[in-house]
């Protein structure tokens, strides 16, 4: 482990000294790549680094109790394994868990679609909530937000909304919301306080670059229409809104927020870009016959992940039976009390497969 350590060091020395140097300004995607790779691997020294620093003075301690006959070297020797034994199982499996492959995608900006599910008005109004939830997590994370098509519903919600996350992790930690969340709670509308039960999709995918996936104009049929919603002066007057099919799968692509019809249509490519990225990984990934994703749900809206219920401030994450008592916290932004131990149980189950592997390869 300590090897891996210094091989990580001797790495990103020479990622900083390819920075340094200047990677060929054409090589767009190479000099990307390296970047985030340089992040990947700074986050996985700053464990790796304390794990050989305690495992250094463990192992000094042990090696003094073993060979001196110095009763004060030996107390201190004592008093450094007191100090470090306790917690150096979870820092060791801390390493161990950053060392794992991670998907290559998770360093890239978010598009997050949410739409109103079954429900009517509750749906759309809870739709708006969990837009206003994701915009304050990503505020709290730095991150930057941008609404790319909205279609508004009644009383102020959203039929459908969609938006770009952009900032370090993004997809890596929003992917984890992909699936069907489910309401319960009294509307506004219900003059007699009864509970009702809606739901909202959620869909992340990877912002896919113009290097990850190419699109050739011959297999797009691009249509312009007047848009239907809010925006400000002349945005309902001009045949500003977008709409994109992709031929070959019948995709659909609308962008209507912009009052520039070209701004709609790089938006609209950019959504266009990232299903179809989605896609193929869906599809490379049925290919293998992988085991389906546990947590994350890659287009496949039919199982519920989580569940708000108002009358108790609870939300409960049915992927891993976790049940918060603090609903109007996780809604104010604190998503990572949910995504965190998501990720950890994904780590810890990926640990043990990695575990597992060279004895079934025997």
């Amino acid at each position: 482990m300590i090897e891996i350590v210094e091989k990580l060091e001797n790495r990103l020395e020479e990622i900083d000294r390819l920075l340094s140097e200047g990677v060929s300004g054409s090589d767009r995607k190479a000099l990307i790549e390296l970047n985030r790779e340089r992040r990947r691997v700074d986050d996985i020294l700053q464990t790796g680094r304390e794990y050989r620093r305690v495992k250094t003075a463990i192992d000094e301690a042990n090696e003094i109790l073993k060979t001196s006959d110095d009763n004060d070297l030996k107390s201190m020797a004592k008093e450094e394994l007191a100090q470090y034994q306790p917690g150096f199982e979870q820092l060791e499996n801390e390493f161990r868990m950053k060392l794992l492959p991670r998907d290559p995608d998770d360093d890239k900006p978010a598009i997050v679609e949410i739409r109103a599910g079954t429900g009517g008005d509750e749906a759309g109004l809870f739709a708006g909530d969990l837009f206003r939830m994701y915009q304050r997590y990503s505020e709290n994370k730095g991150w930057k937000i941008e609404p790319m098509n909205t279609s508004a519903a009644n009383m102020g919600g959203f039929k459908e909304i969609t938006f770009s996350v952009e900032g370090i992790d993004a997809y890596g930690q929003l992917k984890y919301e992909s699936g069907v969340h489910r309401v319960q709670r009294v509307p506004a509308t219900e003059t007699q306080g009864r509970i009702h039960t809606s739901a909202v999709t959620v869909a992340v995918f990877p912002e896919a670059e113009e290097v990850d996936i190419e699109i050739k104009e011959k297999d797009l049929k691009v249509d312009v229409y007047r848009s239907s919603g809010p925006g400000g002066q002349s945005v309902n007057t001009t045949d500003s809104a977008v709409r994109i099919t992709y031929i070959p799968t019948g995709l659909v692509v609308t962008c209507q927020d912009e009052k520039s019809q070209l701004k709609n249509k790089v938006k609209a490519l950019k959504v266009l870009r990232s299903r179809l990225l989605d896609f193929r990984k869906a599809e490379q990934e049925a290919k293998m016959a992988q085991e389906r994703r546990s947590m994350v749900s890659t287009g496949d809206r039919s199982a519920k992940i989580r569940t708000y219920n108002f009358p108790q401030g609870r939300v409960t994450d049915h992927r891993i039976s976790l049940s918060l008592y603090k609903l109007e916290d996780v809604l104010s932004g604190n998503v990572d009390a949910l995504i965190d131990p998501l990720r950890d149980f994904d780590r810890q189950k990926k640990l043990k497969a990695h575990a597992a592997a060279p004895a079934k390869a025997k």
